[in-house]
């Protein structure tokens, strides 16, 4: 079996461990991407997941506006894992009840394995201190539905852990993702190998060899702009792309006269003479300096500084000329912490590659850590 045939998939309800989530199952070897919960079913189908993670989040199952996934992915015979917000959604649609807890639960508790299942597997023999788990809720599972079975408790919390009792359907009230949860690694693995079946067949390599693919048969013979800023981002970025076509790639770096001491001669050396990447140096330091004269506020100077670099790389690239398509680093978390998602994740900063490109920008746009189904988009 191939990695790419064990996948899963995590829908995000805002949580602020929705990227913890992601990690904890691909660093047991799992391949794993995060999609917002409003995503379409029939997204969610193509993507052919092996099992789905609801994560937690603000928000409360109890009022009309709260996030709300496509109901149909508990029909399509995959296992579902339901964490916090996760599990009170999960209960409510199979008829459980809801309630506001009296006072918010925010810290350790201890579960007690009452119902021996896969996903506690090994847990109800350890002592107390391995089975110290991590709450942050303030609403909770009152009644569980009728098709569902008890599996642990808490001292506060009946219903910390249940499943449906035909279906691998799962909640979790704690989060298994988190440090202060002692054993959570051994929840996700006991969901990943003993429910999903997943055999962990994944690992960095693999994702390099898959994005190398993917880039050449978009790109084709084309050529391709990369604004580098010397960050670990659009750096990993520019050698991946590197690797994939070679000189067809072109990097523009912007001196914007905020970088640290000698960042800008350790970039140039390091990408013209050691990876020898095209590379045109742009000294704009006085510009950009000007305009941030005698502004304090972080997120006006994040604007600023994004704003110019457009104008800066806008002329840089028209100097060039011949270029099809456009790279950038987008992470994920840029996309999250820019963009609120239909509600539930305030935004936290923006960042200067997501949704910072002028409309008329006439590129294709290739983003290969954005999400691997979103690696090139239309920028008309």
């Amino acid at each position: 079996m191939s990695w790419e045939n064990e996948k899963i998939l995590v829908l995000d309800f805002g949580s602020q461990y929705t990227q913890l989530i992601a990690r904890k199952i691909r660093e047991l070897k799992v391949y794993c991407e995060i999609q917002p919960f409003s995503a379409s079913f029939d997204k969610i189908a193509e993507y052919s997941p092996t099992g789905i993670v609801l994560s937690g989040g603000p928000a409360s199952v109890r009022e009309n506006s709260s996030p709300q996934c496509d109901e149909r992915i508990f029909s399509m015979g995959v296992p579902v894992l339901g964490i916090c917000y996760g599990f009170q959604l999960m209960s409510r649609y199979f008829g459980g009840k809801v309630s506001k807890s009296s006072k918010r639960e925010y810290g350790r508790a201890v579960i007690n394995v009452i119902n021996d299942d896969p996903l506690v597997n090994g847990l109800a023999e350890m002592p107390e201190t391995e089975r110290v788990v991590w709450m942050s809720h303030g609403d909770y599972v009152k009644s569980l539905p009728c098709s569902f079975i008890r599996i642990a408790t808490t001292e506060n919390c009946k219903n910390a852990v249940a499943k449906h009792s035909k279906e691998n359907f799962y909640g979790l009230q704690f989060h298994p993702e988190v440090a202060h949860t002692v054993k959570g690694k051994t929840v996700l693995e006991n969901f990943l190998f003993r429910i999903c079946k997943c055999e962990g067949l994944w690992d960095m390599g693999s994702f390099v060899e898959q994005k190398v693919i993917e880039i050449r048969e978009t790109v084709g013979d084309g050529k391709v702009l990369l604004a580098l800023s010397g960050g670990v981002d659009s750096s990993v970025a520019a050698v991946l792309l590197n690797r994939s076509i070679g000189h067809r790639l072109h990097c523009i770096f912007v001196n914007n006269g905020v970088l640290r001491k000698e960042e800008a001669n350790k970039v140039v050396s390091t990408f013209k003479n050691h990876f020898d990447i095209n590379l045109t140096y742009v000294d704009a330091e006085k510009e950009f300096l000007e305009l941030l004269k005698d502004v304090i506020d972080p997120e006006e100077k994040r604007k600023i500084i994004g704003n110019r670099f457009i104008k800066v790389f806008e002329r840089e690239a028209e100097k060039l000329g011949g270029f099809e398509y456009l790279a950038q680093g987008t992470l994920y978390p840029d996309v999250i912490e820019s963009i609120s998602c239909n509600g539930p994740s305030s935004t936290i900063k923006s960042h200067h590659n997501v949704g910072g490109l002028p409309d008329n920008f006439d590129f294709k746009l290739i983003e290969p850590f954005r999400r691997s189904e979103e690696h090139t988009s239309e920028l008309q």
